[in-house]
Parts: C-alpha cells; sequence; structure tokens
C-alpha cells in the first residue's frame, strides 16, 4: 500500500488567472496563442470553473510548450541524432504539428500514419515507415507517395518489397537485449546478428537497396548499457553490408525513452552512453545519418488528466487484529479502457499516483482507497489501496504524465468519449 506523498496542494483553483488555451490553424502552418499561461494554472482555473458551472467531463490539459523544451533537450544532448517522432505514441494533430514546425522527422508503422503525416505537408524524406512487417496495400501506398525509408527483419518482408516497392532504401531491424524494459519488443521483432548476412544476401539477389541498420531497447529501458552492445552490433551488420556491395549509411538507435522526470535511467544518463557509444563504433559525423525514433520522451509530461469522482463508496473491513477500518472506493468518469491502457497492460512496472484538485490538511487521516473507472467491468481498476483522505462525489483527480500511449489507445467502450483536450503553450527557457 501507498500513501500519500503530499495531498496535492500544487493543485489547486486559482480564480485570479483566466483560460487561454491555445489557437490552432490550418494543418500547414502552426498558430499559437503564446499567453505565457502555465499548464498547472490553465488546469487549476479549468477546475474551478467547472466547479462553479457543475461540469463534470474529464478533460486533459495538454502543455506544447513542454514538448518544445523536450526537443531542445533532446538536441542538446544528441545531436548528432535526428529525432523521428514515433506517431503511434500520440498523434493528436496539435501535437504534431509542433513537432513538424520544430523540424522533426516521423516514425509511420501503417498507411493511415504516414498518410497524417503527409497531409500536414512534412515531406516524404522525413518519413521512416518504421514496421518491420507490412501489409501490402500500405507499402503500395508507401511507394506511390515517394516513402522509401523502411524497416525490416525476415525473408518474407523483403519478398513484397521488390515486387511493390522496389525502389525502396531498406533499414535492416536488428534484435536487442530488452528484457529490462517495459515493453520488450525484441521478442517480436528484430534479427539476430547472425542472421543478417543471409538477410542481405537475399536483399542482394532481389537487387534491394539496403541503406543501414536499426534496433530498438524496448520501451521504458531500464539499461542505459543496453545501447552500448546494440551500436556494438548494429556497427557489425554495417561491415557484413559494405562487404556485400551496400552502401551502409543510416543507423536508427530507436526510442523508449521515458518523457517522465521520474524516471531511472533519467534522459541525459541514456544520452551519455548513447554518445560514447556512438563516437566509438560510428566516429565519422559525415559517414553516417543517425536517427531516433523517440514516442514518449516528447509527450508524456505533455499532458495532464483530470478525472471527476462519480460515484463514493464506503467499505468496512476486518483486520488481522479483528478491528474494522474504513476504506474507500471510488468511481472515476475514466478508466483503463480509455486513458489508462498503457498502465493497466504494464501496471506490473508502473504505478499511478493521483494528485488531488482541492488542499488537504497534511494532518488529515488518510484512508486505503480504491480507484475505479466507469465502465461495467471488474478490471477497470487504476489505483489499488492507495492512502487519500476522505474524498467526496464531484471532487478531482489529477494523473499527471499523461501524453503517451494514452489518447492514441484509447476506446470508446461502454459509450463512453475520451476526454476533451485543452492545449496550452507556456513559457520556459530556451
Amino acid at each position: 500500500m501507498e500513501k500519500l506523498q503530499s495531498p496535492a496542494r500544487d493543485i489547486h483553483p486559482d480564480t485570479r488567472n483566466g483560460l487561454h488555451p491555445v489557437t490552432l490553424l490550418n494543418r500547414n502552418n502552426l498558430t499559437l496563442l503564446d499567453t505565457g499561461t502555465s499548464a498547472e494554472q490553465f488546469l487549476q482555473q479549468k477546475i474551478s470553473n467547472n466547479i462553479a458551472q457543475g461540469h463534470q467531463d474529464a478533460f486533459y490539459v495538454a502543455d506544447l510548450g513542454d514538448i518544445k523544451q523536450k526537443h531542445w533537450r533532446f538536441m542538446k544532448e544528441l545531436p548528432r541524432v535526428k529525432p523521428f517522432y514515433a506517431v503511434k505514441c500520440n498523434s493528436t494533430n496539435e501535437v504534431l504539428q509542433m513537432l513538424a514546425t520544430l523540424g522533426t522527422g516521423f516514425d509511420c508503422a501503417s498507411m493511415g500514419e504516414i498518410d497524417m503525416v503527409l497531409r500536414m505537408g512534412v515531406p516524404a524524406a522525413d518519413i521512416v515507415y518504421a514496421n518491420p512487417c507490412k501489409q501490402v496495400s500500405h507499402i503500395k501506398y508507401a511507394a506511390a507517395h515517394g516513402v522509401c525509408k523502411m524497416t525490416f527483419d525476415c525473408e518474407a518482408e523483403l519478398f513484397k518489397i521488390a515486387a511493390f516497392h522496389p525502389k525502396a532504401e531498406m533499414i535492416l531491424r536488428i534484435a536487442t537485449d530488452d528484457r529490462d524494459a517495459w515493453c520488450a519488443l525484441s521478442s517480436k521483432y528484430g534479427a539476430l546478428v547472425e542472421q543478417c548476412e543471409d538477410l542481405l544476401k537475399t536483399a542482394k539477389n532481389l537487387n534491394i537497396q539496403v541503406i543501414g541498420v536499426s534496433f530498438h531497447t524496448g520501451s521504458g529501458c531500464k539499461n542505459t548499457h543496453s545501447f552500448c552492445k546494440a551500436i556494438e552490433d548494429a556497427r557489425k551488420v554495417f561491415e557484413i553490408g559494405k562487404k556485400l556491395g551496400y552502401q551502409m549509411r543510416l543507423l536508427d538507435i530507436g526510442g523508449g525513452f521515458s518523457g517522465n522526470s521520474e524516471f531511472r535511467p533519467t534522459f541525459e544518463e541514456f544520452a551519455d552512453v548513447i554518445r560514447q557509444s556512438l563516437n566509438q563504433y560510428f566516429p565519422n559525423n559525415k559517414e553516417v545519418e543517425i536517427i531516433s525514433e523517440p514516442g514518449r520522451y516528447y509527450v508524456e509530461s505533455a499532458f495532464t488528466v483530470a478525472l471527476n469522482i462519480i460515484t463514493k463508496k464506503e467499505v468496512y473491513e476486518k483486520g488481522a487484529d479483528g478491528n474494522s477500518r474504513r476504506k474507500f472506493s471510488y468511481i472515476l468518469n475514466d478508466g483503463v479502457y480509455g486513458t489508462f491502457l498503457d498502465f493497466y497492460l504494464v501496471k506490473e512496472k508502473q504505478k499511478l499516483k493521483p494528485l488531488l484538485g482541492k488542499d488537504f490538511a497534511t494532518e488529515q487521516e488518510l484512508f486505503p482507497s480504491n480507484l475505479w473507472g466507469p465502465t461495467c467491468t471488474n478490471v477497470d481498476k487504476l489505483v489499488n489501496e492507495f492512502y487519500l483522505p476522505e474524498l467526496e462525489t464531484g471532487d478531482w483527480v489529477i494523473f499527471p504524465n499523461m501524453g503517451a500511449y494514452s489518447i492514441s489507445m484509447s476506446t470508446t467502450f461502454n459509450g463512453f468519449p475520451q476526454p476533451k483536450v485543452y492545449f496550452v503553450l507556456s513559457k520556459g527557457d530556451e
């Protein structure tokens, strides 16, 4: 059981600040009303207004300024690496427009994602079709629209490419040691180093151009040294490719970096290891283009979601000493079939830490509390046995760091809609 660290004194209504959502105009140009309003200020005032007006719908506050700061941080720490944002992580139009304005490329996994990015005016050269196993109709779409950079990890994919996109520039994805990651992607994708020569020979026989190597150390990677081995292996595959006559010129180091400031190792610690490994195995800046596929890193901390308590239940439970203790169950208006599906899928490795939408005295008694989503299933549980002060129906509960795989994975099961998103552009240090 966890106790509330601080009764969310930093989340409270502040009627002195007005609401200034960001205005975004057309899909090719990002036009922002930069009021300097912080996401926290907007959130506080939005809750205050909702209470006054009797509105209970869940909502997000998204800070595009946070995304901008993450980009400058990325470029500072990894100056040799161009980020190709993983569209799958959060594909809201405003996020994609901001990243396009900042000059990132885009990692797309399907025809739908490619179409979404192309419609914003992003050139095909700034897209990598980074799904190693692709449907033929999606390959045809990529070919028709000039998207040439694509990944593969097996022979079957090469035959499809030869038949339907012979001008493709293929990137061989290799497996990594990602056992410490939340999502061990190498259990599904990536060729072993010892398989790569045969794959490259098959590509040569099919007259397919291979331009480089990619890998992914897993989403939520916890081991910085996974990058050391992966970059070393990539160098080995580069040499195999060169011996076969390929012009190996691109290295894709994947993504998986967290955007949560509490995550360890920090992004700076990962970046330090990556820089050292790149300098050791790919020392010539002009020889190889290096890209990455960050998703969580850019958007995780930019989005905060505010939920309303729609029902309060009080339960008395007998403890080991025979005495009864008070417990509470609160039903909220969003859950694991909506915003929190990603947390449910990796719940053994991540724990939600709610904040509260009103102040409580530090000496206030805390009770074991369960937080549930609104659907009619018993698996729709967000938080188990978390110590909170006694709350009431209509109170607000806040969850920060909700930008990654929340909106993009959300369903409308039981007819519950996705929360509305309000965008702000906070000012920060450049």
